[in-house]
């Protein structure tokens, strides 16, 4: 069911969100956060919570009542990665690997929606941040540590690969840093991560980390949700596409931008000294 809600100048429609069991949803003021909440496996994903989370990004897709998306995992831990306890159990070996292969593929489906987010994502990271939350860390707008959590990439101690996350974690930090974490599964904390460029800000205590949230979101209300928008996807195309049709592509966002409703409201309400209609909780 779509519900179509007036705010002030600006209709926004409003999807419902999906019903999940291993995660956590609470959507106030404008922010979605999202809990991981399997404790007694440190949040590690398994193929039940990374479709809900697919549900999830699927369900707010250029939902502009949903301003920001705030990752966080239960009980003192971000995400320990893949849960691989039962990737080796029941039916035939080729059974086993075509099961591997999709849950492997899921997860990189359901990162790259993350990525690619209308909404600004944001990831409060503490004590375990392995692999697959390593990633998430990764793809997140802004990134906020507890000081001692810890970060790595473990697969290859395993005898496996961080083949989905391996993409994201380069485009991070770069491909001389990535290796040297990867290929020998160091474990850093929360500063460490900073310094890499993992993390935006570091923080020793849980209220600091809220107090450093709160912060961030004032600066989300301040920005127009679907500039941002646009402001994201053209900057996730560097690389991508050909330098020259990329400033094409953003000349003509830029004017699009100018006589869009956002953009109306926000030179009247430059010049009318006051601030703009989004810049309001809702």
């Amino acid at each position: 069911m779509l519900i179509t809600l007036e705010f002030r100048d600006f209709k926004m429609t409003v999807i419902n969100l999906p019903e999940c069991d291993e995660i956590l949803l609470d959507n106030n003021d404008g922010v979605l956060t999202i809990t991981l909440n399997r404790p007694h496996k440190r949040n590690a994903m398994n193929i039940t919570l990374v479709e809900e989370l697919m549900a999830v990004f699927d369900a707010v897709v250029n939902d502009f009542t949903i301003r920001a998306i705030v990752l966080r995992g239960a009980a003192g831990n971000f995400c320990a990665g893949a849960d691989i306890s039962g990737m080796n159990r029941g039916g035939s070996e080729e059974q086993a690997a075509k099961a591997t292969w999709e849950f492997n593929r899921l997860f990189g489906r359901m990162i790259t929606k993350a990525n690619n987010a209308s909404q600004v994502v944001i990831t409060l990271l503490e004590g375990a941040v392995l692999g697959g939350g390593f990633g998430l860390a990764c793809i997140s707008d802004i990134a906020i540590a507890d000081k001692n959590a810890k970060f790595a990439l473990p697969e290859t101690g395993l005898g496996i690969i961080p083949a989905q996350i391996a993409p994201f974690v380069v485009a991070r930090i770069g491909l001389t840093q990535a290796r040297r974490l990867a290929l020998i599964a160091e474990r850093i904390d929360g500063e460490a991560a900073k310094e890499l460029g993992i993390v935006h800000y570091t923080t020793f205590t849980s209220e600091q980390q809220q107090q450093q949230l709160e912060k961030v979101l004032q600066g989300v209300r301040r920005c127009a949700p679907e500039a941002n928008a646009v402001t994201k996807a053209l900057m996730l195309k560097v690389g991508r596409i050909e330098h020259e049709t990329l400033l094409d592509q953003a000349a003509d966002a830029f004017c699009e931008s100018v006589r869009s409703k956002e953009g109306q409201e926000g030179t009247k309400a430059f010049l009318e000294k006051r601030l703009p209609v989004w810049a309001h909780k809702l």
